[in-house]
């Protein structure tokens, strides 16, 4: 077993204590308990950056070109921004629901390790690159607490927080504000950079198109909650069925017989 192997098995075993010992201390009752999952959960995230840290030094580039690699640096995404969401509101609630959406992608990178390192091809050779891939991963991320909070919403409506009169529909609202801003610049960037490195800002990619129907998903639920009705329960139902588009975007595109031909296929 390479030393990334077992760096990313003790980095999932990481993420699976921060979920179990969340969940003693919440069946527990015990504040202390809870607490210390956070504080794995951030141990957690310093694994795997120097992961993704080690990766870049030994490809020479940054390291988002396959799925394998993306599968690394996703759950990197999901813990940062459920820490800052952490701070910001104390939503110690989310630490189960990203730690096992961390565990869920690292099991999925182990299934489809990379046999060995790809070189970029000239088109992605571009100053584009990290900031088009980080801002979108970020965007993924934040529409993931999204997900989860709505979820937690639907599940839990009359919740309140002890900081503030807010409800997890509330937190999930703010996250996709969030999610839909970095979405949006990532779908600038990406025109863009299509455009110096193809000609066209547009060209119907299945995976152009696949982001394109995500971000109107969104707008959809941005607008959607200023019409009477749509606020509570409706508009989280929504929410929970936007990230359907991002997942599919991001993991089910490939599916499509149409992938064959994408620019942005994973490797």
């Amino acid at each position: 077993m390479s030393r990334e192997a077992i760096l990313v098995a003790g980095l999932m075993a990481a993420y699976a204590a921060s979920l179990i010992v969340w969940l003693l201390g919440a069946l527990a009752r015990r504040e202390r308990v809870s607490q210390a999952s956070v504080w794995i959960f951030a141990a957690s995230l310093v694994i795997n950056t120097a992961i993704i840290g080690m990766r870049w030094v030994e490809a020479g580039r940054a390291p988002f070109k396959t799925l394998y690699e993306t599968l690394l640096f996703y759950p990197w995404c999901v813990a940062v921004v459920t820490l800052v969401l952490l701070g910001l509101y104390r939503l110690r609630v989310l630490i189960p629901l990203s730690a096992a959406a961390c565990l869920a992608g690292l099991a999925y990178a182990r299934m489809k390790p990379d046999v060995e390192i790809v070189n970029l091809p000239p088109a992605l050779q571009s100053a584009w690159f990290v900031p088009h891939v980080v801002t979108y991963f970020i965007a993924y991320a934040a529409l993931f607490t999204s997900f989860a909070l709505a979820i937690l919403a639907l599940v839990r409506p009359q919740w309140r927080s002890q900081r503030e009169e807010a409800g997890f529909a509330d937190y999930a609202h703010r996250s996709v504000e969030f999610g839909f801003m970095a979405l949006t610049l990532g779908l600038v960037m990406g025109s863009v950079w299509g455009k110096f490195a193809w000609g066209d800002y547009w060209a119907w990619d299945p995976k152009e198109n696949w982001a394109l129907v995500t971000w109107l998903a969104y707008l959809v639920y941005l607008h959607g909650v200023y019409i009477k009705g749509w606020r509570g329960r409706p508009g989280m139902v929504v929410c929970v069925l936007a990230f359907v588009a991002v997942m599919f975007t991001y993991l089910g595109m490939n599916l499509l017989p149409s992938a064959s031909g994408s620019l942005h296929v994973y490797q």
